[in-house]
């Protein structure tokens, strides 16, 4: 295990809103695997409410407007999803 030093000096360096898209990236790609487009829209869409819900204080404004398109595109993907 790490210390906590070495992932407080690493995380110091980024916002929230980095740490989160960070995090976005990884479980896209964790669910890519699955081939399920309905998976990646679920996730699509529960961070695209994550990035709304992130106080302005946090991160910078633009993750705001990524959790506004996200929130569009991730039902978009579901409904085009197949069965």
């Amino acid at each position: 295990m790490l210390p906590l030093q070495v992932i407080d000096s690493f995380l110091l360096e980024y916002n929230v809103g980095q740490a989160l898209l960070l995090v976005f990236i990884l479980a896209t790609v964790g669910t890519l695997s699955l081939r399920s487009r309905r998976l990646v829209a679920i996730n699509t869409t529960v961070f695209g409410l994550v990035f709304i819900m992130t106080p302005q204080s946090l991160a910078p404004v633009h993750y705001l407007f990524l959790g506004i398109v996200m929130l569009v595109v991730g039902p978009v993907l579901w409904v085009t999803a197949e069965r």
